[in-house]
């Protein structure tokens, strides 16, 4: 929000992305996808991110019971090992 004259001009504002959690990385698969448990689900081909919003990987495929759903995703980084037990995000 930018202040003009002692008005409030929000059209310059800056908006951020609001991230919405998605659920948690439990660890990276023999097959180099990462399995992700579900709160929420994602669309297939949907991008999850990090707290950061760096991109983590896209989803390829939502597997499991409906009210334990996990994910898979074909990751987008090397650091996969460092997020395990993360929270992942979509941008809205």
């Amino acid at each position: 929000m930018i202040w003009a004259k002692g008005k409030l001009n929000t059209a310059h504002a800056c908006t951020l992305p609001v991230l919405q959690e998605i659920g948690t990385i439990i660890r990276k698969a023999r097959s180099g996808m990462v399995i992700v448990r579900l709160t929420k689900e994602p669309h297939e081909g949907q991008v999850l991110f990090d707290f950061k919003g760096r991109s983590v990987g896209r989803v390829t495929e939502i597997f499991g019971p409906v009210k334990g759903a996990y994910a898979s995703l074909t990751p987008h980084t090397d650091r996969i090992e460092g997020l395990v037990g993360e929270k992942v995000y979509s941008r809205n």
